[in-house]
């Protein structure tokens, strides 16, 4: 359900801002609309150091698993940890890269042998010039013949197909002209080079030390951050109120629970110069919106914020579709031992209380169950149909029917929810705007039921109800002066009535297509259960007669296939159902999107 919110305007006089909105700050079940806020160059700092701070913790989960930053003495505060993070990480990179660049050097340095630079220069001094080249070795082979006419050319070494040679020449010659890639004249030794490496390393294993502790420091960061947050959602705060009485009095307004409202009264009737006025928040108001449901709909949240949260003063569905969705969750997966494999897994989640995971890991656990309850329903576990294995006859019987009528049945629960959506349409337009704006949708769903009714009753041996008798035309009468003349009583009927044919027509074409949508559930959960069907027949047919041999070949494809199945037919479980539960049941129930979640303001929580 949405819960209740109290509208608080707030008026205090501008010298005294910054204390109350600190008091605010502590009590922190207040939401300051902060609208058209747009951050100064100081905020813009603080957002750049509060994704830096998320940077570092996601490096941190990395670097964690790494023994080299394991096992470091944390620091004496989290600011102190995040100044020494952004030197450490600086000159780690900027060390790593010098020693990968050193590293090619020196292996490029060693192809010359060990060799004294000053003597280069003495041939210099002496007039004696080395050039340096480098070239394929099959080029080398090929031109060293005709360099060797005119110049004094060695070969110096041969690595991965290409040669390094010097040629000789004195200074008052001209330079060489060859075919080959000139290479700077060595100012160093491939040992130099490694001493330098050596330095490196070093260094680096101190900056890594540095960052060890960064790394151990992690939570006090964490906190750091938090504390920079409520810097910011401050001075946002502080900067949303309107000016008033030539900029000496702020105007604020603010939103808190009803649960809340006598500690925040307390709080400003406490407060000597802030004058309020609370109020009911009207369907005009842009409330700000939290949700509270039971031990069954909470986990579904989860599964609803994908979309949006429902638009305060209207109604949270997520308590009715969560059955559906779980309904329909199972309908894909079509298979207990699947279903059982989730619940075991959502279980698993649960007793280990894995941080952040409590809600995911109960609803895991509840679509979990219902997988298993619909694979028994339609008689498959781990692709292996039960009917094949001596169930009693009324199941045997069961079980055909259901596997039968699958189709169907899939069509059925689409007309079912979209039923029952405009039901909840009229309800939550009731609620919110009153019972005379809810016509159009009651007529609509009127002619549906009744369409419906006089469909199925004859159908079933039900007598005197059918599209000619007298009770279903009124029924259907009623529904088209509902639906057609009174669809919006702010209108003349005559206009009402253009509007109704067109409403109609798209009612009509919609209708269609929504229904149709719920096929993929059969679709789905087909495909699921032949891929099942498939793995089951290969392990049997691919595994050796060898015994002992056998049961391991066909352990690793059963495994393997019904691995990839699972994952597989989760992904389209989770998806398709949450498409039919956001297009066709929040479109038929006139879902309204809130545009702010309530957002207190309060102090970051500390680890």
């Amino acid at each position: 359900m949405i819960v209740r919110m109290n509208k608080y305007t707030l008026v205090l006089y501008h010298k005294a801002q910054e204390e109350f909105l600190s008091r605010l700050q502590e009590l922190g079940v207040v939401d300051i609309t902060t609208s058209g806020w747009e951050p100064n160059e100081q905020e813009r700092e603080v957002l750049g150091e509060i994704e830096a701070h998320k940077a570092a913790s996601e490096e941190f989960a990395a670097l964690k698993k790494n023994p080299l930053y394991q096992g470091g003495e944390p620091f004496e505060s989290g600011e102190v940890a995040y100044e020494n993070y952004k030197v450490a990480s600086a000159r780690i990179e900027s060390l790593g890269a010098q020693i990968t660049k050193a590293t090619k050097e020196a292996e490029e340095l060693s192809m010359w042998g060990d060799f004294e630079p000053d003597v280069l220069a003495k041939l210099e001094a002496e007039g004696i010039i080395l050039h340096f080249y480098s070239c394929y070795s099959n080029e080398y082979l090929q031109g060293v013949k005709e360099w060797g006419e005119n110049y004094m050319v060695e070969p110096i070494a041969e690595h991965n197909g290409t040669t390094y040679f010097v040629v000789v020449t004195r200074r008052e010659e001209a330079a060489p002209q060859i075919d080959a890639q000139p290479i700077r004249t060595p100012q160093l030794t491939a040992a130099d080079k490694q001493t330098e490496i050596d330095e490196l390393k070093g260094e680096l294993a101190k900056w890594q030390a540095v960052m060890a502790r960064c790394v151990a420091s992690d939570e006090l960061i964490a906190n750091h951050a938090n504390g920079l947050k409520d810097e910011l959602q401050f001075s946002q705060v502080s900067r949303s109120g309107e000016g008033e009485a030539e900029g000496k009095l702020i105007v604020l307004q603010g939103w808190a629970p009803e649960a809340n409202s006598a500690e925040v009264d307390a709080m400003l009737d406490g407060e000597s110069d802030v004058l309020y006025v609370k109020e009911k928040p009207t369907m005009e108001d842009d409330t700000p919106v939290q949700l509270k449901n039971g031990w069954f709909a909470n986990p579904f949240e989860f599964i609803g914020d994908f979309y949006a949260v429902p638009k305060y003063g209207t109604m949270d569905l997520t308590k009715y579709f969560a059955p559906f969705y779980m309904l329909f969750f199972g309908f894909c997966i079509g298979d207990a031992g699947y279903g059982a494999t989730f619940f075991l897994i959502g279980l698993f989640m649960y007793l280990k209380k894995m941080k952040g995971m409590k809600l995911i890991s109960q609803l895991v656990m509840w679509l979990g169950a219902a997988s298993v309850l619909f694979g028994l329903c339609v008689g498959n576990v781990y692709g292996v149909s039960l009917r094949t294995l001596g169930v009693p006859e009324w199941y045997h019987n069961a079980l055909q029917t259901i596997n039968d009528q699958l189709f169907y049945i899939a069509l059925g629960c689409g007309i079912v929810q979209i039923i029952f959506a405009l039901v909840l349409n009229v309800i939550n337009t009731t609620i919110a705007y009153g019972f005379k704006y809810s016509f159009g949708t009651l007529g609509w769903l009127i002619i549906l039921v009744d369409c419906l009714l006089a469909f199925l009753l004859p159908m079933v041996g039900v007598e005197g109800f059918g599209f000619s008798s007298p009770v279903c035309l009124g029924i259907l009468g009623v529904g088209a002066v509902l639906m057609l003349l009174l669809n919006n009583p702010n209108r003349n009927p005559l206009v009402n009535f253009g509007s109704g044919l067109w409403d109609t027509y798209n009612n009509l074409t919609g209708l269609l297509g929504d229904v149709l949508s719920y096929v993929r559930l059969f679709a789905i959960s087909l495909s699921g259960g032949a891929l099942a069907v498939v793995f089951n027949d290969l392990a049997g047919s691919l595994a050796p007669d060898t015994p002992g041999l056998r049961q391991i070949v066909m352990f690793l494809i059963l495994a393997f296939g019904h691995g990839i199945n699972i994952f597989m037919s989760a992904i389209g479980a989770f998806v398709h159902p949450m498409r039919l539960t956001f297009i066709e049941f929040y479109k038929n129930a006139g879902f309204e999107a809130a545009t702010r979640i309530y957002t207190p303001f309060r102090k970051q929580k500390t680890n």
